[in-house]
């Protein structure tokens, strides 16, 4: 059974750091991406790697994220530094479970979900 299991969400203030992380059981992924969703508002793409580590961001994030994997674990890793507010959601993991090597930024692509974690940024 394909799980992705994610943690590291919590409260921070505003210019803190948190590192999620999501490990990945039952299957390996050559593609995964970091969504989140605010209250209200829809899913929207954060960053993606695929199998080489190469990278994608959301321009809102650029240069405060980071995107990271260990494939030996099995694992992708969210580095968010200089929080702000308008951070706060619920972050989620996905994976995609096709054979290309390109890590979109379209949710419906993802084939695997994370339950989600709830990043909350306070001014």
């Amino acid at each position: 059974q394909v799980q992705l299991i994610e943690s590291g969400g919590g409260l921070v203030q505003a210019g803190g750091s948190l590192r999620l992380s999501c490990a990945a059981s039952g299957r390996t992924f050559n593609n995964y991406g970091w969504f989140r969703q605010a209250p209200g508002k829809e899913r929207e793409f954060v960053a993606a790697i695929n199998r080489i580590a190469s990278t994608d961001y959301a321009d809102s994030v650029k240069g405060r994220f980071s995107i990271s994997r260990d494939n030996a674990k099995n694992t992708v890793y969210l580095q968010m530094n200089s929080l702000k507010p308008e951070d706060t959601a619920v972050y989620y993991c996905a994976a995609d479970a096709g054979s290309s090597w390109y890590a979109t930024r379209v949710p419906g692509q993802y084939d695997y979900w994370g339950q989600g974690t709830q990043v909350t940024v306070s001014s």
